[in-house]
C-alpha cells in the first residue's frame, strides 16, 4: 500500500504531456544526475517527485523495482503518447480514471474511494474513518500517519472538484489549475455550507464504447463470460471506477451488442454478458483512437 505518494499535489493540466515529453528523450529524466531533473522540467523538487508518481499511478509508465530507475512506457503510455498526448479526448480520460481508481498498490486511497468505500454522500472524518479501517484489515502491522490520510484526501478532492468550486472567496480564477480527471464529473458537494460531498456518476456518452470494452476486458483478462453484478460491483470493475449504475451499465453494454463486440443475457436469475470480441484491450484502445483520426 502506498500513500501521499502525489506530495499533496494532484496532476496538474500539462503535467502528464510534459512527463512524456521529456521520458520519450530521456528515460532517466527523474533520476539523472547530469542534467537536474527541476532544471528540465522546469517544476520544483516535489513536484518532480510528485509528476514521477503520477505517470505510474495512472499506467503511463513504470520503473524496473532493481538497477536504475528509468521510467519506460506502458503499452497504454505508448498509445496515448502516439495519438494523444495533450489528453484532448474523453477516452484517454476514462483511461487514466480507470488506471488510477484500480491501482491498489500506488494510489491505495484512490482504490479505496472506488472500490470499497460505499458511502455516496461522506465527509472527510467519513472517509478517514472508513481508510484506517480498510488499512487495519490489509495488514494490521501497517502504521500510516495520520497526516497522510488527510493529504489523500484532500488530494483526492481536488482531483475531482475544482478549487474555484471549493475555495470561491480563496483562489482567483487566473490561479485556478484544474486537473484534467475532474471533467469526469466524479465528485461533487452534497452540502457545501456542511462540506459534504458525494459520489456522482459519469455521463454516458464520456465512454465511448470501445473504451468501455477495453476496460472490461481490462478486469476481466480472457474471461468470455462474465455477470452484470461483477461489472457493476466488483473491485477494479468499470462500475466502481465511474460510480454507475445498473441503467447506465446497461446503455454502453447494449451500444457493444450492437457493434457484436459482446451479448447480454438476461433470463431468470442469470443476468451474463459472453465477451465475443476478437480484440484485446489494448487493440480495442487503438480503435478507438483510430476512429477519432476518421472523423
Amino acid at each position: 500500500m502506498k500513500f501521499r505518494g502525489h506530495e499533496t499535489f494532484f496532476i496538474r493540466k500539462g503535467w502528464l504531456t510534459k512527463g512524456m515529453k521529456y521520458v520519450k528523450r530521456h528515460p532517466d529524466v527523474f533520476v539523472s544526475k547530469e542534467e537536474k531533473p527541476m532544471d528540465v522540467l522546469g517544476i520544483g523538487n516535489n513536484m518532480v517527485k510528485s509528476l514521477r508518481y503520477w505517470m505510474q499511478a495512472v499506467g503511463i509508465t513504470k520503473e524496473p523495482t532493481h538497477g536504475k530507475r528509468v521510467q519506460q512506457f506502458t503499452l497504454l503510455g505508448e498509445l496515448i503518447y502516439r495519438y494523444d498526448r495533450y489528453l484532448e479526448e474523453q477516452g484517454t480520460l476514462c483511461l487514466l480514471q480507470y488506471k488510477l481508481a484500480s491501482n491498489k498498490d500506488e494510489a491505495t486511497a484512490w482504490y479505496f474511494f472506488f472500490n470499497e468505500f460505499q458511502m455516496l454522500e461522506f465527509t472527510k472524518d467519513d472517509f478517514i474513518k472508513g481508510l484506517k479501517n480498510y488499512v487495519m484489515m490489509q495488514d494490521g502491522d501497517t502504521s500510516v500517519a495520520d497526516r497522510s490520510y488527510q493529504d489523500d484526501f484532500s488530494c483526492i478532492i481536488n482531483t475531482y472538484i475544482s478549487r474555484s468550486k471549493s475555495n470561491r472567496q480563496q483562489v482567483s480564477p487566473e490561479n485556478n489549475i484544474a486537473c484534467p480527471l475532474g471533467e469526469l464529473g466524479l465528485l461533487d458537494y452534497a452540502s457545501q455550507d456542511k462540506i459534504i460531498y458525494r459520489k456522482t456518476m459519469v455521463q454516458p456518452q464520456m465512454i465511448s464504447p470501445y473504451i468501455a470494452l477495453a476496460i472490461i476486458l481490462l478486469q476481466n483478462g480472457d474471461v468470455q463470460e462474465v455477470s452484470l453484478d461483477t461489472l457493476l460491483h466488483a473491485p477494479k470493475s468499470i462500475g466502481r471506477a465511474f460510480n454507475l449504475d445498473m441503467t447506465v451499465l446497461m446503455h454502453l453494454l447494449k451500444q457493444l451488442e450492437q457493434l457484436g463486440e459482446v451479448e447480454i443475457v438476461r433470463t431468470a436469475g442469470l443476468d451474463v454478458v459472453h465477451i465475443m470480441t476478437e480484440y484485446t484491450a489494448q487493440e480495442c484502445i487503438e480503435h478507438y483512437y483510430q476512429d477519432i483520426l476518421k472523423e
